[in-house]
């Protein structure tokens, strides 16, 4: 059993503990709540930081593990919507474009500028004049900084930046900058951030029923979906699932995929209804397709597709299919597949990639709202709010980039709304998340990150850390990671009696005790991103991560063998599709 976090910098983290997630349950229940966020994506997340940040008592609950559904399997990029200006979303390029900034400087850690290159061929979607115009207006529109400013390139110069694009009939490129984000961990971080500041949040806790009393919603009862178990409970206790009602003046829903789901039960459901699109990416090694530079590009058929380079891995998608199917597991397709390698292939012909090369893959859906007679990629990515009868908020539509914006629209709106209602005193104060730090984000800035992330991985060295190891973990937990090199100490010699890393241990028990780790799942995907971007480390270390959990969960062998049966599945359906 391992000792827990002792209090540190981030000693408020331990509102994120695991084995807490009982307690911080009956804490919901015991108290009038201003606000509840259904739904632990990155729209929820980004609603209980605003909320909890502008001092009104915010809870948020998600049935599955935090960013488990669209908000991990994005394209990982806080980007612009260049694509939008093709649609003249003129609004939406300017308003998700300005956010980009924000989201970086608040959190550089998990965010970093990508030098994105377009390339325009002989008939294809985009010549010289409109990718050069294109990028203009996309500076001018999203507010670009002059050193972040659109280059455009002749055909050689294209090429020396990428040398395996194709050849034939290219014109030349234009090169501008989008910004690359692990999205899960954004998730995980701007949601850590709301309870340092005291909201509850607590996972795998399903919304069963809303409370109405006299036609309004006035709660929720949430049935937790992990039961007792987490603390060395009884095989019988913990077969058990908890129920609890939770009470708050306000309920939003941002449950993503789900928001119609919710609304049927609120029986609101009528006017504009989601639209569900699907999206798939494959990864493949650098020794198998050695990308050195972003490239988006566009496809035979008008789709826009981006190819990134990431961690010794490329990365590329995306499709953007109706979809109707199970909406808390979408599946890749072998016709999915095929796409995408047909358009790998295509851009970049010399690499001949096959179905053997493909080393992960991760499938999405996009809740979009429905827009009557249009195609997938050209319904619009606007976000709007419905109120119901009842006084349901959902947020519907929207984007990765524009969380943050979105966050701030919706509570202003719960705002005037308790305002008018009486429910408080006095107006809210306005939005503080514009230069609201996330967790992990304390660094200074992202002038002062590179030289933060010298001096830490320089540090992890001296506490016996590969220089890989130690640049990895400063990178993914930023200004957090001084935690995760205590742990690395007090569990050393529990790592080697492991038989694993001590950077892994420590890893794992920062993530139970500090992101809120249920199953192996959350950790080997959604924390650490491995099952997509280093697979072979996921297979290696699973085994003793499952056995640690065990412990510390107390659990008996069938909820151990439930749990490594689930992360096996995730793991042969990351490289095993669907048959058509």
């Amino acid at each position: 059993m391992t000792k827990e976090l002792k209090q540190t910098n981030i000693g408020q983290q331990q509102g994120f503990n695991a084995l807490k997630r009982t307690e911080m349950l009956q804490a919901m229940s015991k108290q009038k709540l201003d606000l509840i966020v259904i739904g632990g994506g990155i729209t929820g997340a980004g609603i209980a930081l605003d909320a909890q940040s502008r001092g009104l008592r915010t809870a948020l609950i998600d049935m599955q593990d935090f960013a488990a559904g669209t908000s991990s399997r994005s394209t990982k990029l806080v980007h612009g919507g260049l694509r939008y200006l093709k649609q003249l979303d003129v609004k939406v390029v300017a308003e998700v474009g300005k956010e980009r900034a924000i989201v970086y400087e608040n959190g550089p850690h998990v965010t970093t500028p990508e030098w994105m290159l377009l390339p325009f061929y002989k008939g294809g979607t985009f010549g010289k004049l409109s990718t050069s115009l294109g990028l203009r207006v996309y500076d001018f529109l999203a507010g670009v900084k002059r050193s972040e400013r659109r280059k455009m390139f002749r055909p050689e110069e294209t090429l020396s930046h990428e040398p395996l694009l194709k050849k034939k009939d290219l014109k030349g490129g234009g090169y501008y900058v989008e910004y690359r984000t692990d999205d899960a961990r954004l998730t995980i971080e701007v949601m850590k951030k709301a309870v340092e500041l005291g909201a509850l949040a607590v996972n795998y806790a399903k919304v069963e029923e809303l409370l109405v009393e006299n036609g309004k919603l006035v709660g929720v009862r949430v049935v937790d979906q992990i039961g007792g178990g987490v603390s060395g409970e009884t095989s019988e206790k913990a077969s058990e699932k908890k129920s609890y009602s939770l009470y708050a003046s306000k309920i939003v829903n941002a449950a993503g995929p789900w928001v119609d789901t919710l609304r049927e039960m609120d029986r609101s459901k009528h006017g504009k209804t989601l639209h569900l699109t699907k999206g798939v990416h494959l990864v493949f090694d650098q020794s198998k397709f050695p990308l050195r530079q972003a490239i988006y590009f566009d496809t035979p058929d008008g789709r826009m597709v981006f190819a990134i380079p990431r961690d010794g891995k490329t990365y590329i998608g995306t499709t953007d299919t109706n979809y109707k199917g199970d909406i808390a597991n979408p599946r890749i397709t072998e016709a999915d597949r095929a796409y995408v390698l047909r358009a790998a292939n295509e851009m970049f012909p010399s690499l001949g990639l096959t179905e053997a090369d493909v080393e992960s893959s991760w499938t999405g859906l996009r809740p979009l709202i429905h827009q009557e007679g249009k195609d997938p990629s050209e319904i619009s990515r606007r976000d709007e709010i419905f109120v119901s009868d009842s006084g349901l908020i959902s947020m519907a539509g929207g984007k990765l980039t524009g969380y943050r914006k979105m966050a701030e629209s919706v509570v202003d709106k719960i705002a005037a709304m308790l305002l008018a209602e009486g429910k408080v005193s006095a107006a809210l104060p306005p939005s503080r998340t514009r230069t609201l730090p996330i967790s992990g984000g304390d660094v200074g800035g992202s002038a002062k990150l590179a030289p933060f992330l010298r001096g830490k991985a320089s540090q992890g060295l001296r506490l016996g850390l590969t220089e890989a190891e130690a640049a990895l973990l400063a990178r993914r937990y930023g200004s957090n990671v001084d935690a995760v090199f205590e742990l690395l100490e007090q569990h050393r010699a529990e790592a080697a009696q492991r038989g694993m890393p001590a950077a892994v241990l420590a890893a794992l028990v920062y993530a139970i005790e500090c992101e809120m780790v249920v199953k192996p799942a959350d950790f080997f995907i959604r924390r650490t991103g491995a099952l997509f971007f280093d697979i072979s480390w996921a297979k290696q270390w699973k085994a003793p991560a499952i056995a640690f959990m065990a412990e510390r969960f107390g659990w008996d062998e069938a909820q151990t063998a439930a749990y490594t049966a689930e992360l096996e599945q995730l793991l042969h359906e990351a490289v095993n599709p669907l048959e058509a």
